[in-house]
C-alpha cells in the first residue's frame, strides 16, 4: 500500500516538472496552471525547510566559539 502511494507521488512530481517544462514553451492554459501549482508547492515545501532549519538552529546547536 505505501509503494503505491509513494509510486503516485512520484508520478504526481514528474508530471509537475513536466508541465513546467511545457508551461515555459507555451504549453495551454491547463499546463500553464497545472505548473504554477506545481512551482507553488516547491515553494511550500522550500520555506516549510527553511522555517524548520531555523528553529533547530535557535537552541544550543554547539555552534564554534562558546
Amino acid at each position: 500500500m505505501i509503494l503505491m502511494v509513494l509510486i503516485g507521488v512520484l508520478v504526481l512530481a514528474v508530471g509537475g516538472c513536466v508541465c513546467v517544462v511545457w508551461a515555459s514553451r507555451g504549453g495551454p492554459r491547463w499546463v500553464r496552471g497545472v505548473a504554477m501549482a506545481t512551482l507553488l508547492g516547491g515553494e511550500v515545501v522550500r520555506d516549510h525547510q527553511r522555517r524548520s532549519r531555523t528553529r533547530q538552529g535557535n537552541g544550543d546547536d554547539g555552534a564554534l566559539g562558546e
